[in-house]
């Protein structure tokens, strides 16, 4: 049976995790065929292999549950994005504390974590409706 490829799309998705929290982003190549008997049939292709369709039974990259909520793609790097700029602005004024603790000959406060861990609430935030 011979195939021809009719067309190639290019999607990305974003996933969030709702057992572990984590999300992530990831972009696909899906190409539409027929078959040699006039079927359509799907090929997905993340980073150059081929995939599972990530919309049948997605899995978490993190802890490998499927209970995976998919939403279009750019929704975890804008949060990411947010919460970054979030402790960044915090880092500064906490600089700013420092600064005036050691003018006034107080103690320093413990250094702030160098990574934050975020929840599935921080992701989610963005999304819940008031």
């Amino acid at each position: 049976m011979s195939e021809t490829a009719v067309t190639t799309v290019h999607e990305a998705y974003s996933f969030a995790c709702m057992r572990c929290g984590y999300g992530w982003e990831q972009a696909y190549e899906i190409e539409h065929h027929v078959d040699g008997s006039n079927n359509d049939f799907v090929i997905y292709k993340a980073n150059g292999e081929r995939v599972p369709s990530p919309l049948s039974k997605p899995t978490c990259t993190n802890c490998d549950g499927h209970l995976v909520r998919i939403m279009r793609s750019g929704r975890v790097s804008t949060v990411q994005q947010l919460l970054q700029s979030q402790y960044e602005t915090a880092g500064h004024a906490e600089d700013g504390e420092a600064r005036e603790r050691e003018a006034v000959g107080a103690p320093a406060a413990a250094p702030a974590a160098a990574e934050h861990h975020w929840h599935l609430s921080d992701l989610l935030h963005p999304f819940h409706r008031k």
